[in-house]
């Protein structure tokens, strides 16, 4: 095993971490980002990469943010969008502090999410954190599902064989050690996971609360992405590629390589009732 994570004082500050680009809204933004400005812990230093040209509407949730939060807001632009991962990279380079928490930009952080997360990252020395998340369509009133992860870093691994061990937007990670293992990579729609599978093949450790620290927006277009035959194809390669890292056996590559890519081709209806019935709780 590797020498453990050190320590974190809650007197420590973190930096949080968001992409955005064209096609978001402009009042999913602005939610987002005050679920930010709202916590118990605040921050000092909120990285937001804009992927990309935006919209009019976007900028000016941005102008008005930068006008009230100043310095602490770091807007990162970018001329041509380069996707979540290559951002995130992007992004990570001026985040002040080694502490990161991942943020959506059309998600809802609750107001206690940062400070149980560091204190969470201190007590079982993890280089990364995530929580649950409440998955909701329109208001954070009206949840449809909770997205619940295995909690110790054992559960974790275990876990990792068959499928996404953290819920990418409540993640907190430490910026050195997503460095060490060398950040997000090309990995279509798999970026996040693959890094907590570098993470682990270097025996780092994770931990998963099990309270709901985020509201994640999950609407019908979400499972829809999910479908079809490219996105079944670059599946099966990537968990052929977490077997050959050793994440996986044999085994393990059959059943989740098979089992997406039947949920994968089956039509959006019933992917989406598969998702809510077996995968959330």
């Amino acid at each position: 095993m590797c020498e453990p994570v050190k320590g974190i004082s809650m007197e420590e500050q973190y930096s949080v971490l968001m992409s955005v680009y064209n096609k978001e809204k402009a009042q999913y933004l602005k939610q987002s980002m005050e679920s930010i400005w709202s916590q118990s812990y605040p921050t000092d230093d909120f990285v937001l990469v804009c992927d990309g040209k935006l919209t009019k509407e976007l900028n000016q949730v941005i102008t008005q943010q930068k006008q009230i939060y100043g310095d602490r807001l770091n807007v990162v632009a970018l001329e041509e969008s380069v996707g979540l991962g290559k951002a995130l990279n992007q992004g990570m380079k001026y985040c002040k502090h080694n502490i990161i928490a991942r943020m959506d930009s059309d998600d809802v952080s609750k107001p206690e999410r940062m400070e149980k997360q560091l204190r969470a990252m201190k007590e079982h020395k993890a280089a990364v954190v995530g929580s649950a998340v409440e998955e909701f369509a329109e208001t954070t009133e009206h949840v449809m599902a909770v997205r619940k992860m295995p909690e110790s870093s054992g559960e974790i691994r275990k876990f990792a064989a068959r499928r996404n061990p953290f819920n990418h937007p409540s993640v907190m990670y430490q910026k050195s050690i997503v460095e060490t293992v060398g950040g997000y990579q090309d990995c279509p729609f798999f970026e996040d996971y693959y890094l907590w599978a570098r993470m682990l093949k270097a025996d780092y450790e994770g931990y998963n609360l099990s309270e709901s620290l985020l509201y994640m927006r999950a609407g019908e277009d979400m499972y829809q992405r999910r479908g079809g035959y490219t996105y079944a194809k670059l599946a099966v390669t990537f968990r052929w590629k977490l077997h050959k890292m050793g994440i996986s056996g044999l085994a393990d590559f059959i059943i989740s390589a098979g089992g997406q890519v039947l949920v994968c081709l089956i039509p959006n209806q019933l992917r989406t009732g598969f998702y809510k019935k077996f995968l959330r709780k």
